[in-house]
């Protein structure tokens, strides 16, 4: 049994006994599987209908705990329920789990039936819809980095988190002998994820010790994150079942290259077959509306960094000389800028945005780059001539924001996402990474015990 499976298949794996647990999960603001395992009979004779989930899952931190502030969730309204509906289009077979099967959910209001406004495949299913107004749909592919190490989870927390062993102690971006000894983990998760029907194209050595990269093929932009948020779980299950550990942290050292996302977008046909993006007599082979959408997002992209850097840590992977962006503009092939064209010439041609960290949620990031897409059509964007040359060293160019408090309060004031999210979507997630912040300015980090304890 292989690929996605659709409910009639679901009930005969079921019946046949390959299928005894289906887990149906939603997808939390941080861009994680969040639910339940039920018994799969349960599932197909009822459950499939619906199930539900305390509403604080979609007002809480990364530490899973509820934050105090929301308008939408709170003690004061008792943390009641949201209602979690199975896409059953999404059903796959989870290959590292016995007998087990997974389902996609929309979180929903528990009286209107509606997308919670605030739930991130919600908040991509609206853009989406915008866009086949328009006789559009986007393709997207986002591009995974995560750091393997020769620790388990509970070795790497025994160590604070300091001097892991990384999967190899050197850099192996795109040797193979290096990767061949880390092959054993990355065969599996390649495998074991085509089997569950995410067509992977190759995985690689990135650029720090022990790094690994790991592409699927491009998707309708919804099916690609729900592909995106699999992967990872996938990718962190395995681990643990193979005694090793990843991150997918944006820097978890900041001596060695950070974790990106990659993102990978163009527009075509409602019906998938042409390429809008596609003009070989057009300047660079772009369309103007690719040309217009590319503009847009470069215009936009200070106002919803914050989708793509969610985390104090995710401004520490903005450094020079790391194959990380500094600047916002775009260039032909050019791995210093933070968009690229790639694929100029062909129908494959698409704008590659490289601001992003592999902590990103991607349900959030790529309906941020839609939104900010639509607006430079409907404002009629000029794309500027490339840059070209090394972006770290240009002066006068608009630079990625240098903090998450930067990248809130300029969330906090984008007139467009406002208006392409709506205000509450907005003040919902400026609150969340408010909160990231003052949890971070109240703690005591390593790094002032270690100056102060005994210096002042």
């Amino acid at each position: 049994m292989a690929g996605k499976l659709s409910f009639d298949q679901l009930k005969s794996a079921v019946a046949s006994g390959e299928i005894d647990t289906v887990l149906t999960a939603s997808v939390d603001m941080q861009g994680r599987l969040i639910g339940k395992r039920f018994v799969a009979q349960f599932f197909v004779d009822s459950a499939y209908e619906e199930t539900h989930g305390c509403n604080y899952l979609m007002a809480d931190d990364i530490d899973m705990e509820p934050v105090p502030g929301y308008k939408a969730a709170s003690w004061s309204k008792g943390y009641g329920d949201f209602v979690m509906k199975p896409d059953l289009s999404t059903i796959r077979p989870v290959p590292w789990l016995e007998k087990t099967a997974l389902v996609i959910c929309d979180a929903q209001d528990h009286h209107t039936r509606e997308d919670l406004p605030h739930s991130p495949r919600g908040i991509l299913r609206r853009q989406l819809k915008r866009l086949e107004e328009r006789g559009y749909i986007a393709y997207f592919a986002s591009e995974l980095e995560f750091f393997l190490f020769s620790e388990t989870y509970a070795t790497a927390r025994d160590k604070y988190w300091q001097k892991l062993d990384t999967a190899s102690p050197y850099i192996g971006d795109y040797l193979i002998d290096i990767t061949s000894k880390e092959e054993g983990y990355m065969r599996r998760l390649r495998n074991e994820l085509s089997a569950a029907g995410i067509p992977i194209e190759c995985s690689k050595g990135e650029w720090g010790p022990g790094q690994e990269e790991i592409n699927g093929r491009y998707a309708e932009a919804l099916e690609m994150a729900d592909r995106h948020v699999f992967m990872k779980n996938g990718a962190k299950e395995i681990a643990h079942q193979e005694g090793k550990a990843v991150t997918f942290m944006a820097k978890y050292n900041y001596d060695l290259a950070g974790n990106s996302s990659h993102i990978h977008n163009s527009v075509w046909s409602a019906d998938g077959k042409t390429p809008l993006f596609f003009d070989k007599n057009a300047p660079w082979t772009l369309s103007e509306l690719g040309r217009q959408w590319s503009a847009g997002q470069i215009k936009y992209a200070r106002e919803y960094t914050y989708f793509l850097a969610p985390y104090i840590n995710s401004y520490k992977r903005f450094q020079a000389g790391t194959f990380a962006p500094t600047k916002i503009m775009w260039s032909e092939d050019n791995r210093t800028a933070g968009f690229r064209l790639c694929g100029e010439g062909s129908k494959a041609i698409r704008m590659e945005c490289r601001i992003g960290g592999a902590d990103l949620n991607p349900y959030l990031a790529f309906a941020a780059l839609i939104a900010a897409g639509l607006a430079g059509l409907d404002e009629k964007l000029e794309l500027q001539k490339p840059f070209v040359g090394d972006a770290y060293q240009a002066s006068r160019l608009p630079e990625i924001p240098k903090t998450l408090r930067d990248a809130t309060e300029t969330l906090n004031k984008s007139k467009l996402l406002r208006q392409a999210f709506g205000d509450d979507v907005v003040d919902h997630y400026v609150h969340t990474a408010r909160w990231e912040q003052m949890e971070y300015d109240r703690r005591i980090t390593d790094w002032e015990l270690h100056r102060g304890f005994e210096r002042y």
